[in-house]
């Protein structure tokens, strides 16, 4: 553990609005509570023993059977001293998060992911639209309550000259499915057919 790491974690753990800091694996963690975010990533863009100037992540945590629901973790480096911090915060699915874009403008896209896959939503954002999903998608597919098979398909229609939207169709059976021949399906033997020619 390097000394760099040791000053910082005393100095940042001295924060008002700071609910819990460790080191883990040789990176600093930290909760704070979300309205404080904006104040407490100020403090650490331009402190005396850190300068957390990189935004490297903005990632959302979704935890259904936990309230609040949802985590959102901040990825900050410090390159100057190779100091790595890891901020999180909680919030419920009513709940809003300040946006960090006028601190960290490469912001702006790390939160229109999390806007757009877990539905958390940023005040004060410049532009809270969907990044990764089509203008018209439902839901919000990093969620763990979110079908695996999706809701809708979409497809270019030659005959209609356009983009469509309609249910999902499983085209294949996974019930059936076989690994070693996945074409033919499978064959399964009844526990109590007798083989042709067998003596039995």
């Amino acid at each position: 553990m390097s000394a760099n790491l040791e000053t910082a974690h005393e100095a940042i753990s001295q924060f008002e609005k700071v609910q819990s800091c460790k080191i883990v694996f040789d990176q600093l963690e930290m909760e704070v509570d979300k309205d404080s975010i904006l104040n407490v990533l100020s403090q650490l863009k331009d402190g005396e023993h850190y300068q957390f100037r990189q935004l490297t992540d903005i990632a959302g945590v979704d935890y259904p059977n936990k309230s609040p629901r949802f985590e959102v973790v901040y990825h900050l480096l410090d390159f100057k001293q190779n100091i790595r911090l890891r901020i999180k915060i909680k919030v419920s699915e009513e709940e809003t998060v300040p946006s960090i874009t006028t601190i960290y403008p490469s912001a702006n896209w790390y939160e229109r992911e999390a806007f757009d896959m877990y539905g958390i939503n940023f005040t004060d954002h410049p532009d809270m639209r969907r990044l990764l999903t089509d203008y018209n998608f439902e839901g919000f597919p990093l969620r763990k309550d979110f079908p695996l098979t999706g809701t809708v398909e979409v497809r270019y229609s030659d005959i209609e000259k356009k983009v469509i939207y309609e249910p999902v169709k499983l085209q294949q059976d996974f019930r059936n499915f076989d690994v070693q021949s996945p074409w033919e399906g499978t064959q399964y033997e009844k526990p109590n057919e007798i083989k042709e020619g067998s003596d039995e």
